[in-house]
């Protein structure tokens, strides 16, 4: 699953062959999260709360590139949080 951000330690994914909403996956550490793109909430996931806050400013910040990307399935690096 490629790699389209990474800040403080968390990895922002996308996978495109994976079928429901569209969304995207976070990593930090050994824990995980799935968020919906359109809603910005986390559907499945163990993340500690502050990398949560952090995965949310960070996704509404790209959510129009996030989105583009699920609907084209062209992956596209995008910036971290500074």
């Amino acid at each position: 699953m490629p790699v389209i951000a990474r800040f403080y330690g968390i990895f922002i994914k996308m996978y495109f062959k994976e079928h429901g909403v569209p969304h995207f996956h976070a990593v930090y550490n050994e824990f995980n999260g799935v968020f919906n793109i359109e809603t910005l909430k986390m559907i499945e996931g163990d993340l500690p709360s502050k990398a949560k806050q952090l995965i949310l400013e960070w996704a509404r910040l790209y959510k129009n590139e996030l989105k583009n990307m699920w609907k084209t399935q062209r992956y596209k690096q995008l910036p971290g949080l500074e």
